[in-house]
């Protein structure tokens, strides 16, 4: 029998720990960043109507904010993902909040509608930055077997992120000029925190023993499991003995070579598909209820009481997404989604949006974690945060035509009674083509990594 090499041992050692091996601040060092990122997403959608205002556009104009943010978000998801892969991963998320905080301040104070479009462009470089390396660095530190539950749990961050910024947004924007400028301030501030919390973070020791820093890894490994045994109060169970984890150096050339390159199109194509629906009913929908005559205020009070469901749906995902296989999940969740939009679009009275919508929230933060989980684990580490960025920066294309998309058909059925109808129907469709993708993945759950 062949010998395994220390680098296959560690991995081992490390996938055999049954839970978190580090303190909870490292969880909430990481997952704070998804807070601010999803902070961020929702706040430009229900600033929208303020936005036109002061700024006298219309709300197709006024949806170029959103995406020149998703535009931002591409580019930045990239450029800092393929640093992470060549110099670590801790030095990618101090990037993404570093873009952030600066975009979010800057775009609290423009005095301009093209130094807002800029800023947010700016903003979004660190939001895809930090959806990207979050994703990975999570599935690089977490065991196999508690993997996607733990990655749930960071993600969940983010889901408070999306419950808590329509209820700050109702106090302050229909009340203040200033209350959608006071949004992205927070943002910034935000951001600042996170990256001195960031601090205790360890570096990825897959990531280390890619780069063949071995005694690194084994140092963080050694650790992680003192502090496993400490927490369980017993002694761990050995390593497996013959299992041959290769960790492979793959070059940028290899994703677009079998069997990477089946996959970034799969991906690609499930983000793309799920962010034109999401992204239009996190920004589009406060403008939609609007237009259908519901009130500023009341159409707010809608996305806020729905978004309760956030909190709701963060939860399914860390006690079911390692019991459940991951993509039969996904799809579960998606043709919830699908069902829940197509009941608003149809049937559109008070009760319902708020019912249904409340549903679409929670699908939302259950489907997010289990499908940013299911995207790094399918992908090998040396080139995982760069083919997490390209599928999930990418598939944000989808996010950024959907204003174009959502708004054109809403208009080729204007003056007639059908227009708000035929606007969620498109965006539950979303939901059953991504179900049907996500089954022609591979099982993952549980399985080890890939190298």
């Amino acid at each position: 029998m062949r010998r395994l090499k220390d680098s296959d041992i560690i991995l081992n050692r490390l996938d055999r720990i049954p839970t978190w091996p580090y303190p909870i601040s490292v969880l909430i060092a990481i997952g704070a960043g998804f807070f601010f990122a999803c902070f961020d997403v929702v706040s430009i959608g229900l600033a929208l109507p303020k936005i036109e205002q002061q700024f006298n556009i219309t709300a197709e104009i006024a949806s170029a904010a959103v995406t020149s943010g998703l535009i931002g978000y591409i580019i930045g998801s990239f450029l800092d993902s393929r640093l992470s892969d060549y110099r670590g991963r801790k030095i990618g998320i101090y990037l993404s909040v570093g873009f952030f905080s600066v975009g979010s301040f800057f775009c609290a104070f423009s005095q301009s509608f093209d130094s807002l479009i800029f800023w947010r462009a700016i903003t979004g470089m660190g939001l895809g930055a930090e959806v990207a390396l979050v994703s990975t660095l999570m599935s690089e530190l977490a065991p196999a077997r508690v993997r996607g539950q733990y990655t749930a749990k960071a993600i969940a961050f983010g889901m408070l992120g999306f419950a808590c910024i329509p209820f700050i947004a109702l106090l302050l924007i229909p009340h203040y000029t200033w209350g959608w400028r006071a949004l992205f301030l927070i943002g910034g501030l935000g951001g600042i925190i996170i990256a001195f919390m960031r601090r205790i973070v360890p570096e990825s020791p897959r990531w280390l023993i890619a780069k063949g820093k071995i005694k690194e890894a084994e140092l963080i490994v050694s650790r992680a499991e003192a502090y496993a045994e400490k927490k369980l109060k017993v002694t761990l169970p050995p390593p497996e003995k013959n299992v041959e984890i290769a960790l492979k150096q793959y070059s940028f050339s290899e994703i677009l070579k079998s069997p990477y390159l089946q996959r970034l199109i799969l991906f690609t194509s499930i983000w793309f598909i799920y962010y034109l629906g999401n992204y239009a009913w996190l920004t589009l929908s406060t403008n939609l209820f609007f237009d259908k005559g519901f009130l500023l205020t009341k159409s707010i009070s809608f996305v806020a009481i729905s978004s309760i469901g956030f909190i709701v749906g963060s939860i399914f995902p860390v006690f079911y997404s390692d019991r459940i296989e991951r993509k039969k999940l996904a799809a579960i969740i998606a043709i919830i989604w699908a069902i829940a939009l197509l009941i608003i679009g149809w049937f559109p009275t008070s009760w319902v949006i708020l019912l249904f919508g409340f549903i679409a929230s929670t699908t939302i933060a259950a489907l997010i974690p289990v499908m940013y989980t299911y995207s790094a684990e399918n992908f090998p580490t040396s080139i995982r945060a760069t083919c997490v960025s390209v599928t999930d920066g990418l598939g944000h294309l989808g996010g950024a035509i959907c204003g174009q998309v959502i708004f054109g058909i809403y208009a080729l059925f204007q003056g007639t009674d059908y227009g708000f109808a035929a606007a969620f129907s498109c965006m539950a469709l979303t939901g059953l083509i991504v179900a049907f993708l996500v089954m022609l993945g591979k099982k993952m759950t549980k399985q080890k990594l890939c190298d």
